[in-house]
C-alpha cells in the first residue's frame, strides 16, 4: 500500500469520527495498523536523512559519517 493511500484512508477514518459517527471494531483495528505503517514510514525517512549526515573536521578536512561517530561513542561507554 502506498503512503498516499495510507494517508487518504487515515483521513477518511478521521473525518468519519469527527462527524460523530462511531468507528466499527474493524475500522479501529485498521486505523491502528495504518498509523503503524505511517509512523514506520516517517521513522524510515528520518533515519535515511540522518544516515546522510556527515561531520567535517575543519583542521584536517576529514569527513566522518555521523553513524561512525555514534558507533564510536557507544563503544566508548
Amino acid at each position: 500500500m502506498k503512503i498516499n493511500d495510507v494517508l487518504a484512508r487515515i483521513n477518511e477514518l478521521a473525518h468519519k469520527k469527527k462527524s460523530g459517527q462511531t468507528l466499527t471494531e474493524a475500522e479501529l483495528v485498521e486505523k491502528k495498523e495504518l498509523y503503524r505503517i505511517y509512523l514506520d514510514f516517517i521513522r524510515g525517512q528520518v533515519q535515511s536523512q540522518l544516515d546522510r549526515v556527515q561531520f567535517v573536521d575543519e583542521e584536517t578536512g576529514t569527513i566522518t559519517p555521523a553513524k561512525e561517530l555514534a558507533k564510536a561513542k557507544k563503544q566508548a561507554h
